[in-house]
């Protein structure tokens, strides 16, 4: 009975694929509620000015992406300063957060400023950095690193030191040192929760180069954005809103995509991959067995 128990606990669930019925469904609810957007709209039921046709959206994203095409300049704009922001950011956050892991008295005295930092309205900041740094891209990445600095450094630091004490434990009585420690079981093991961090910081680094874009730039998708707010042409602003959210949902998808190959063993199938492709490397030819197989004969014969 307990077998039994034990065998049912450990069952394998296998992973959920690819639904086209639920991708189906998706599409039809999306139709209809923009069916009814574009219905009431007609209907003069709402203003314009708030909700804008979309049959106009659709003609706004035509001209800024396509028959003008002047979205590209401003998009490859705020994504430099996005990234720029994200490396700056997240580099940092993790170097702190992995001194600060690795040492209880570095963690002590650079907790209250770090919770300084994060208590820091972004918005109050941003006129100070640009006042500080001009209008140019260096106020608009120092913003989005700040915003983003936060989430990878409280994942590395909260990764890196929840390890199991038997485990750690193991590792000492093999002798392995403290190098061989932190890179063959804290790294590893805190891998998931740094790499959610990095995803969180993505999303963080393009709202902070946005955020300095609203307030004061000469290019980028906030900059457009404000052009077309106050000429009230808002189906280019809703346009504009649009792209700037598929942005950063191909930005987060794409993290969530290296995320997915670099913490293979959370998958089973990448696992199963994984072995296969390593147990191909390392099965021994027929040349190599019929090679060893005379010496081993020999060897024994020997004896």
């Amino acid at each position: 009975m307990s077998m039994e128990a034990d065998t049912a606990e450990v069952e394998y669930t296998p992973e959920r694929g690819f639904n086209p019925v639920h991708l189906v469904w998706h599409f039809v609810i999306f139709g209809l509620l923009i069916g009814l957007w574009e219905t009431v709209n007609r209907a003069g039921w709402v203003d314009p000015l708030l909700f804008p046709r979309p049959s106009g959206i659709v003609e706004g994203m035509w001209s800024i992406f396509i028959a003008k095409a002047g979205i590209w300049p401003h998009l490859g704009s705020t994504f430099g300063k996005a990234m720029g922001g994200f490396s700056i950011g997240t580099l940092i956050g993790m170097a702190l957060a992995t001194a600060a892991a690795l040492s209880a008295g570095f963690r002590d005295y650079l907790k209250p400023y770090i919770i300084l930092v994060e208590a820091m309205p972004r918005i109050a900041v941003g006129p100070i950095f640009i006042a500080a740094l001009g209008f140019g891209w260096s106020s608009a990445v120092a913003l989005a690193a700040l915003v983003c600095f936060f989430a990878p450094f409280v994942n590395t630091m909260t990764g890196l030191m929840q390890v199991d004490e038997e485990t750690e434990e193991l590792f000492r009585s093999l002798g392995a040192s403290k190098r061989q420690i932190f890179f063959k079981l804290r790294l590893p093991n805190a891998m998931p929760l740094i790499t959610a961090g990095v995803k969180l910081a993505v999303a963080g680094a393009f709202a902070g180069a946005l955020v300095a874009e609203f307030i004061s730039a000469t290019n980028g998708l906030g900059v457009l954005m404000r052009r077309y707010v106050q000429t009230l042409n808002m189906e280019f602003s809703f346009a504009t809103l649009l792209s700037i959210t598929l942005f950063g949902f191909v930005l987060f998808r794409t993290m969530e995509a290296i995320n997915y190959r670099i913490i293979y063993w959370h998958s089973e199938k990448l696992m199963n991959k994984r072995s296969r492709r390593l147990a191909g490397k390392w099965e021994p030819t027929m040349d190599a067995v019929m090679v060893s197989r005379p010496a081993a004969v020999a060897a024994g014969g020997a004896e």
